[in-house]
């Protein structure tokens, strides 16, 4: 018999409005009414508001008394020294790697990720790819064998998300270019060439580090 858990309201609502600000659906910088979102899932205002409490305590918004809450937008500097911490990571990942060659199963899966990309993509969905491109980099990381820098790296996942569908979304040429850059990487673990992987690395991150 399966057993099935009920959540508070509150929790459904952080749960909710988290989502949405990671999936893009609510972009940075827009204002949040309680009332908005109360009547948008049916329930009274406290735990939305108990839910807007907990979200600004993780930092993704920011509450004016009768205003409302401000979605925090993407700094420059977060995107900075988020792709700063992936490359660290993911760079000694690809040497580690390097070092005991690219297994047919890992490139076979991270291959296998580039299509779930290209499928989400064609449905219009920026929050699965941004989902699927997430997943991509962090199977590489998984063979790193360092649990520390992999719960680190893990840490950063839900800004990598975020990052990755404001940047990317679904625009064909954005999402073009980051499968390119998911193929180069994939080629260069497969030849065992860490060096290589740290300069595709680098040009890869670009797309969600440049803006129009």
């Amino acid at each position: 018999m399966i057993r099935t858990v009920a959540i508070s309201a509150s929790e459904e609502a952080y749960r909710s409005v988290k989502e949405r600000i990671l999936s893009g659906d609510i972009p940075g910088g827009e204002l949040l009414s309680e009332g908005e979102i109360s009547a948008r899932m049916g329930c009274s205002r406290t735990p939305v508001r108990e839910a807007f409490l907990r979200l600004e305590t993780e930092g993704w918004l920011r509450l004016y008394p009768k205003r409302g809450a401000l979605v925090v937008p993407i700094t420059p500097e977060e995107r900075r020294h988020v792709v700063d911490a992936r490359r660290v990571v993911e760079s000694a990942a690809a040497a580690r790697i390097a070092e005991r060659g690219a297994s047919p199963a890992l490139l076979s899966d991270l291959s296998a990720l580039i299509e779930v990309q290209l499928g989400r993509a064609a449905q219009g969905d920026a929050a699965g790819f941004a989902a699927a491109d997430v997943d991509f980099h962090r199977a590489i990381v998984a063979k790193l064998g360092n649990p520390l820098l992999e719960n680190f790296y893990d840490s950063l996942r839900e800004r990598q998300r975020r990052m990755a569908a404001a940047a990317i979304g679904v625009d064909p040429v954005r999402v073009a270019r980051s499968v390119a850059g998911h193929r180069a990487l994939v080629d260069a673990l497969a030849a065992g060439d860490a060096a290589r992987f740290r300069v595709e690395l680098v040009e890869h991150m670009k797309v969600v580090t440049e803006r129009d």
